[in-house]
């Protein structure tokens, strides 16, 4: 007959002694905050990009003997877009430095968490300025049958495609952030629970 103790020691409801978190190394530090410098600059080259391309598409087409000249200026949806890729443009080169900044002097919660904060709004802003010319750019390019809004693109395919290769770039802004984002959070987390 086995003894009650054993039988103790084999309970499921046993509480086991819960380790603490390893410190995190100097090393996955720095890399952290390299990944965090090159996504940032990321996001500021593909809204820079973004707003080159859109500032300088244009294109001419004849209609009904008049001369129609398309450009981003006519679109409000457009000209949100260029505001918002030019406010996600100067903040991620401004959050580089404070990044920088902030990694030679120690990271703090408080700090950290103001990052997460920028990296959330930003993301946010971003979201806004492609949503709108994504609708826009999807009723220039196929048309809304039945509204009577015809599509615009089959006469300006050159301006609809530098149009598209930017509202890209700024997509791959928005995704440079939404990273950011998970990667600022989990810092916030991590130093919030570690002791």
């Amino acid at each position: 007959m086995a003894s009650p103790e054993v039988g103790r020691d084999k309970s499921p409801f046993m509480l086991q002694p819960k380790s603490l978190p390893s410190p995190v190394s100097k090393s996955s530090k720095t890399s952290s905050f390299n990944a965090q410098i090159i996504l940032r600059v990321f996001a500021a080259a593909f809204t820079l990009a973004a707003i080159c391309i859109m500032t300088t598409s244009s294109q001419s087409f004849p209609l009904l003997g008049f001369t129609i000249k398309a450009h981003y200026s006519d679109s409000s949806a457009m000209r949100f877009l260029l505001v918002t890729d030019a406010t996600v443009c100067a903040f991620s080169v401004l959050s580089v430095l404070f990044v920088y900044r902030l990694s030679r002097s120690g990271s703090d919660l408080k700090y950290c968490f103001y990052l997460f904060l920028h990296d959330m709004v930003i993301m946010g802003l971003a979201t806004s300025g492609c949503s709108a010319a994504t609708a826009v750019g999807y009723i220039g390019r196929y048309g809304e049958e039945k509204m009577g809004w015809m599509a615009m693109c089959n006469h300006v395919r050159k301006f609809c495609n530098q149009m598209t290769i930017s509202m890209v770039l700024s997509y791959l802004a928005f995704c440079s952030y939404f990273a950011l984002s998970v990667m600022s959070g989990n810092k916030v987390m991590y130093q919030y629970e570690s002791p």
